[in-house]
């Protein structure tokens, strides 16, 4: 049986690929895997221990995670944006993520109501940009943890990996004082989550989101066209 057909010895193809997967995305979320990147099956294969079968499915399931993007005959590497792309994907947001916290309120409980709690506390004591990252991510999943729509929800975590980097990049740059604005917009969703009052969420959220799309697309030095 050759390494293309050999089922990995840790377990089943899903089951690898679903792995092999997870190390990626934490790579590529945690920026070790920059935009433009290329995720070549045999290096993968080989730096992971597995066969290429697990590896292009892993692709796959980063792919629609839009952490990957393909090419025909060229292969799949991490996806490089646009300033246009950029706005574009915070513009959406602006206009979904509201959406997935109005229908998110109704469903969350006083463990997520505890959780954001602590999880605000530690941003407001944090000066690492990329546990920053992390938490500001855990603070707004959480937000929409009761989201019912597996679709919707799907759609927003989409939209989040497909700017990570970029907002990565853009914290480095930011001024300092700029977390006490991120502070107090995270309190005021905070305060509508537990009140759960959707019109105060939403607003609060949108606001918050169209002012890091101004700030963020104001840096063009940032971005890179596709080619």
């Amino acid at each position: 049986m050759t390494p293309e057909h050999a089922r990995d010895p840790r377990g089943s193809d899903s089951v690898s690929s679903q792995r092999i997967a997870g190390t990626l995305r934490e790579e590529i979320l945690a920026g070790e895997l920059t935009p433009g990147t290329w995720l070549r099956q045999d290096e993968l294969a080989e730096r992971l221990g597995t066969s290429r079968i697990p590896v292009r499915e892993a692709l796959r399931i980063l792919e629609s995670e839009g952490l990957a993007e393909s090419f025909p005959n060229r292969g799949s590497r991490v996806p490089v944006l646009s300033l246009q792309d950029v706005n574009t994907y915070y513009r959406m947001r602006e206009r979904l993520e509201p959406l997935t916290l109005a229908e998110s309120l109704p469903h969350l409980t006083d463990h997520h109501f505890a959780h954001l709690e602590r999880v605000q506390d530690e941003i407001e004591n944090q000066s690492d940009v990329n546990r920053f990252l992390l938490l500001d991510r855990d603070f707004h999943m959480t937000t929409y943890a009761g989201c019912p729509s597996d679709h919707l929800l799907a759609m927003t975590e989409r939209l989040w990996n497909s700017t990570q980097h970029y907002r990565r990049a853009f914290m480095v740059l930011t001024d300092p004082d700029r977390a006490t604005i991120v502070n107090a917009e995270h309190r005021l969703i905070l305060d509508a989550v537990r009140r759960r009052d959707p019109e105060d969420g939403e607003r609060y959220l949108t606001g918050h989101i169209r002012r890091t799309r101004v700030e963020l697309t104001a840096h063009s030095e940032l971005f890179t066209e596709k080619r």
